[in-house]
């Protein structure tokens, strides 16, 4: 009989998993094929305000895991996570500081993040060991509109290898984290500039990590600080 000739593996074409999506009204067939993708275990880019992010279940290591190696992240620095609601941090951190609940009134939904100590039950892969889980409950209609489609937390790292500049077109993702996604969402050139702004309540007094969009002025003036 003749020798059956061995199949060459297909090439991934990306555009293939490229849906583009209207930033200000997404196409609801689009968010729920991408948090079906999510369920089972896969990973996506995603646009948020300023950035594209790359979102997988918060709570399935495995998941957490390949978004490490996918952005060659160290395995000390935590991913931060985009809830659906307020009431979706009780099931991740141990309290809720009176300062925390200052500036979500003020903040959320938006551009802050507030680090929490985290429950035990959470994943030291995805605390990056530290104890610690930084949250943001998303303004933006694409990234809030995900989050409320599913059950867990996802994740709200930006889709650049680790540090490299985050990236505001996805003309411009490297060509590595392409493919090593499962799908793209596409909403066209962000609007770039800082990320989010991050600030830690797990002492007494809290600090500022990183400043962002909102201010540092702005951050004390919402706790009473001058």
């Amino acid at each position: 009989m003749p020798q059956k000739l061995k199949k060459k593996p297909r090439k991934l074409n990306p555009s293939s998993k490229i849906r583009f999506i209207n930033p200000e009204a997404p196409d609801l067939r689009i968010l729920k094929e991408a948090a079906k993708i999510i369920r089972r275990g896969g990973i996506i880019i995603f646009p948020t305000r300023g950035l594209y992010g790359l979102a997988g279940d918060a709570l399935n290591p495995d998941v957490v895991s390949r978004i490490f190696e996918i952005k060659s992240r160290p395995s000390a620095k935590p991913l931060l996570v985009l809830v659906k609601k307020q009431e979706s941090l009780e099931s991740l951190v141990q309290n809720i500081p009176l300062q925390a609940r200052q500036l979500m009134k003020k903040f959320w939904p938006g551009k802050l993040t507030i680090i929490f100590s985290a429950r035990q039950t959470l994943s030291k892969i995805l605390t990056g060991n530290t104890g610690k889980i930084g949250i943001r409950l998303p303004g933006y209609p694409v990234a809030l509109a995900l989050a409320k489609l599913l059950d867990n937390p996802i994740t709200g790292t930006s889709a650049n290898l680790s540090g490299q500049p985050g990236v505001a077109d996805i003309r411009n993702l490297d060509s590595t984290i392409l493919h090593k996604v499962d799908l793209v969402l596409d909403a066209g050139p962000l609007a770039g500039g800082k990320g989010s702004t991050v600030v830690d309540v797990t002492e007494n007094k809290c600090r500022i990590i990183r400043e962002g969009f909102i201010s540092a002025e702005q951050v004390f003036a919402a706790l009473n600080i001058t």
